[in-house]
């Protein structure tokens, strides 16, 4: 088969025929590569590559041999043929300088061959040495359930090759069919989908997915958040003892996630501009202070005149000794967990409030806002959201003064021509 101007691939059985006189190279003997956790790996081979002089224009090419990668994750040998210039303009020196970059590239990725033929199981064990340690302690936490109660049992014993789009429809298919949420759905995919892309990351070979062709589970009947109204916040921050009335108001006026109330520090109450700063966040489970959720959630957040005393009240009582602004007896930061089995919930049955969490409380603050007719870039704002379309999402049932009135003004000018 003639070698052309351009790169040309002839597939290994095929022989490439040299002309007489032609300068060849010696060829090193190949030698295996191992085989590391089962994956099946191209042989190793170093190319010297050879220079052929071909053709009634004399030309010289330069031959050699490359491994590719098949998407079933076996490789396959091709014979590869580059023009490297004529007889009559390129030297047989200056064509083996030309030659060499091609030889150099070939000679790299033979010495990390892509990997292939390991299981997800077993690939997930690495992934949890070298990556999970890494995450966010409640990312970590939730990786981990999907892949206990889910990916691994269904998925583990396949290979990365196994794994593809088709494979994973399956799954979604049976997840929902055991009664899980699309939601739930969703989340086990972004965990099963960011692990995957590690392992592409890490040259082995894996089955091609695309989540955009998988077809997810209906969106069932969408429970409304439980949002605490004004008048309960009232109540209950009128009968709590201190410091968890300062807790309470500050989840409840300011729309602050428990774990970033729990890790305030002292010098994160700004009087004088009448801030509050929003800069790290306490773990639930450990305790340990750590960033907060993400770069929108770092943040300043203002400070009412009725929150102003409550602070003024506490800081009076701080002892000092740690930079937190609420701590237990020990010491210790608040465990939220506690706070709201031991405290918040007695206090919802002696008021005889319907039961809710801390988040409720959030819920309450943003519907609030939204009900008094603030926009949803500025609740935005205040519950510092990455993205606006969460707070679309979650708030969408609330109705703002805006549209009730909008509502109120067209039914009246209805009922006006409606008279008889």
């Amino acid at each position: 088969m003639a070698c052309r101007d351009s790169i040309h691939v002839v597939e290994e059985p095929e022989a490439v025929p040299m002309t007489t006189g032609a300068t060849d190279a010696i060829v090193a003997t190949a030698t295996p590569s191992p085989i590391q956790a089962g994956a099946i790996v191209s042989r190793r081979r170093f190319q010297r590559g050879n220079i052929i002089i071909r053709g009634k224009t004399p030309r010289r090419y330069g031959m050699y041999r490359e491994d590719v990668l098949q998407p079933n994750g076996t490789f396959k040998r091709v014979r590869r043929c580059v023009l490297l210039g004529p007889v009559s303009s390129i030297s047989e020196r200056a064509a083996w300088k030309a030659f060499q970059p091609y030889l150099d590239r070939v000679n790299t990725a033979a010495k990390m061959p892509p990997k292939s033929g390991m299981t997800l199981e077993t690939f997930v064990k690495e992934w949890r040495t070298n990556v999970a340690v890494n995450l966010k302690s409640s990312t970590a936490r939730a990786a981990e359930s999907h892949l206990r109660a889910h990916i691994l049992p269904k998925l583990g014993s396949l290979t990365l090759t196994e794994i593809n789009t088709k494979a994973v429809q399956a799954f979604v298919a049976h997840l929902a069919t055991g009664g899980r949420s699309r939601k739930t759905v969703e989340n086990v995919l972004l965990t099963l989908s960011s692990i995957l892309r590690k392992a592409r990351a890490w040259d082995y070979a894996c089955g091609s997915v695309s989540l955009a062709d998988i077809t997810m589970p209906r969106e069932g009947v969408k429970k409304e958040q439980r949002c605490f109204t004004d008048e309960e916040v009232g109540k209950v921050l009128a009968a709590a003892p201190e410091p968890f009335g300062t807790i309470l108001a500050l989840t409840s006026v300011l729309g602050l996630r428990i774990g970033e109330v729990l890790a305030l520090r002292v010098s994160d109450v700004d009087f004088s501009r009448k801030i509050v700063r929003v800069r790290q966040s306490l773990d639930a489970a450990t305790r340990k202070v750590q960033a907060v959720k993400s770069d929108a959630s770092s943040a300043d957040v203002p400070m009412p005149s009725q929150l102003e005393a409550r602070l003024r009240k506490h800081i009076q009582t701080h002892d000092g000794k740690t930079e937190l602004l609420f701590i237990n007896r020990r010491g210790r930061p608040y465990s939220a967990n506690k706070l709201r089995a031991n405290v918040l919930h007695p206090l919802l049955v002696k008021l005889g409030i319907p039961l809710g969490g801390f988040h409720s409380m959030r819920h309450g603050a943003a519907s609030a806002l939204l009900a008094d007719g603030a926009t949803p870039a500025v609740v935005q704002k205040q519950l510092r959201h990455s993205d606006p379309r969460i707070t679309l999402g979650v708030y969408a049932h609330v109705i703002g003064s805006q549209q009730r009135d909008a509502v109120e003004n067209r039914s009246a000018r209805i009922e006006q021509f409606a008279v008889n």
